[in-house]
């Protein structure tokens, strides 16, 4: 949601410019679907150390237009410990993409083959909440979800050198919707 300046950004992985516009696909009964298929799949390689798995992102608000990519929101004892938990999801398919040490420890996986962003973060961490505070907000509040859908569909028409930069554009509308959410 709110992004971490790219010099406190390690990119473990090659980062590939966009350099278009961003796709929005209306709503997919598939995506909740699609979700639980993963959890388990993360639940099963984690076992208890999955501590908390949630679809969060817009494709987990019904009816919300979206980029169709499930986001997955993950919270681990600890995500400085990367042993603990990277080597099962790696079996599992996911590669480490992204570290962000000084926002919230934030880690990034995704499968090379599957449209999907795990964020990982360590129990207790504020940005979780965050997240599903908003995520909830939207499945609840028409207009919220409406002035949402609005804002993306016309940042998405522009073009973008890096997904994240229509992210981060995000971000004004993202905090005052949460500010009524609070």
């Amino acid at each position: 949601m709110s992004a971490a300046p790219a010099s406190i950004r390690e990119i473990v992985a090659e980062r590939i410019p966009h350099n278009g516009p961003i796709l929005l696909a209306p709503y997919d009964a598939a995506w909740p679907v699609r979700y639980a298929f993963l959890e388990a799949r993360i639940v099963a390689a984690l076992q208890e150390k999955a501590l908390l798995i949630e679809h969060v992102g817009s494709t987990s608000v019904p009816g919300l237009a979206a980029k169709p990519i499930i986001d997955i929101v993950l919270a681990v004892p600890d995500t400085t410990d990367e042993a603990s938990y990277v080597p099962p999801l790696e079996a599992e398919g996911f590669a480490l993409t992204l570290r962000e040490p000084t926002w919230y420890e934030h880690r990034l996986l995704k499968p090379p083959a599957v449209d999907v962003n795990l964020h990982v973060f360590s129990e207790g961490c504020v940005e979780i909440e965050r997240m599903i505070v908003f995520r909830n907000h939207l499945r609840t509040h028409d207009g919220d979800r409406a002035t949402y859908e609005a804002t993306k569909r016309s940042l998405a028409t522009r073009i973008w050198r890096h997904v994240q930069d229509y992210a981060d554009a995000k971000s004004d509308v993202v905090e005052t919707i949460l500010g009524r959410a609070r």
